[in-house]
């Protein structure tokens, strides 16, 4: 959530926020509706003002005086019941247009619609050069045993599947790999309820328009989140915290569902786009400053590239264009893993600075010193490993003539020293 008075004095600059990030928000109305609820607002305050007063002279009022002072304060009090009724009104339309405001985009980001605008920065390691047809990694998740997608479909659906085998050992490995090397950086390990209140959905930004990509306990008014970013930010919800206490970094170790309500037919087949999966997320509140915001967030990258890169992975990072970015990012970089099965680079990463879009929604503050007025935190966030999207690349780059596949190295200590996966029989 922004400011409401950056709003009313950045009106042009939020309006170009919003036409580039395409969102629907009319601003003129959120500050129309603004100016009406001050307005009622400060009537409200003039007749409870006006009631107080009466109230307080009427026990020493007598015979006429103190009938027409309590005829003149029921009507006082039928205005303001009015009034009142018109300022809830008022702020509930005000609330919902101000929840649709999207943060601003810090200067440099590049204009776009989709992936295909965002600019590339650098890529890294070679790409694998097979001198055999190379099997994509349903193929391989098959006749190595990995996963089973046709049982799994039968008892929940599309875009499940059952990873078994040495394949849950693999999503084990690869997730204990990124935990125990964001612990190596000094995060705090943190598994948190996968269930959460509207409040913290709302709190963090995923509400109201993430709703439809959301699965919804609806008898007990609870959401299964997409991401731990958003239990994780909410830990410190309401709270002032001391400003010798930041940053605080979390590394959140979680389940993670996603309806993918916009995705209906598109990449159905295998472990790319699925309902439910694990991710080692990367969390930080600090201080609001964007220069140390701009440093953390290369610090989160630079986290997941090492991540990467121990795991031999070829890999790009690019830019996100403002069409790309979300509704509170200012800023974005995605990294994509090479996946030859797609010929491409893919996402497996999203590294993002939200300033203090979702401590200002989550009320999460810091007193800069003592006696100091409280300033709402920066958050950021950026993902660490997510399975079993990583398994694509990791199966498919490390595949060799035979149908086997070798397992990274620095994952080996958690196969239990296993080295090559071989093909069933």
């Amino acid at each position: 959530m922004l400011d409401i008075q950056l709003i009313r004095e950045n009106t042009a600059a939020v309006k170009e926020a919003v036409r580039r990030k395409k969102f629907q928000v009319d601003i003129d109305e959120l500050l129309d509706v603004d100016r009406q609820r001050l307005t009622v607002l400060a009537d409200c305050e003039q007749l409870r003002a006006q009631r107080n007063e009466v109230s307080a002279r009427i026990p020493k009022m007598q015979g006429e005086e103190k009938q027409a002072a309590i005829a003149d304060m029921r009507s006082v009090r039928e205005t303001l019941g009015e009034k009142e009724s018109a300022l809830r009104d008022l702020e509930i339309r005000f609330e919902t247009l101000m929840l649709s405001v999207p943060g601003l985009p810090v200067d440099g980001i590049p204009d776009g619609t989709g992936d295909e605008d965002n600019v590339e920065v650098r890529r890294v390691g070679e790409l694998p050069e097979f001198d055999f047809e190379p099997l994509d990694h349903v193929s391989l998740c098959k006749n190595l045993g990995l996963a089973d997608f046709e049982r799994a479909a039968r008892f929940a659906g599309g875009r499940s599947y059952l990873l078994t085998g040495h394949g849950a050992m693999l999503e084990y490995a690869v997730t204990r790999f990124a935990m125990d090397h964001l612990m190596g950086q000094g995060f705090t390990p943190v598994v948190a309820p996968l269930l959460v209140t509207d409040k913290a959905m709302v709190g963090t930004g995923f509400f109201p328009l993430g709703r439809e990509d959301t699965y919804a306990m609806e008898k007990d008014e609870l959401y299964l989140v997409g991401t731990s970013e958003v239990p994780l930010c909410s830990i410190h919800r309401e709270e002032i915290l001391d400003a010798d206490s930041l940053p605080k970094r979390y590394a959140g170790w979680s389940t993670c569902f996603r309806r993918e309500a916009g995705s209906y037919g598109k990449d159905t087949r295998g472990l790319y786009r699925v309902h439910q999966f694990q991710k080692v997320e990367q969390v930080s509140i600090i201080e609001a400053d964007e220069a140390l915001s701009l440093e953390e967030h290369h610090r989160l990258l630079g986290n997941s590239e090492e991540i990467l890169q121990a795991l031999g992975m070829p890999y790009r990072v690019a830019v996100a264009c403002t069409g790309e970015l979300g509704m509170g990012q200012a800023r974005k970089h995605e990294i994509e893993s090479w996946m030859p099965s797609r010929q491409a680079y893919c996402e497996t990463h999203s590294c993002s600075s939200l300033h203090d879009f979702q401590a200002r929604r989550s009320k999460i503050r810091y007193r800069p010193s003592a006696g100091e007025k409280p300033r709402f935190c920066h958050t950021l966030n950026n993902t660490a490993i997510a399975s079993p999207r990583i398994l694509i690349p990791l199966l498919e780059n490390n595949q060799r003539a035979d149908g086997s596949v070798v397992i990274p190295e620095v994952l080996r200590p958690y196969m239990n020293g296993l080295a090559v996966l071989e093909p069933h029989d």
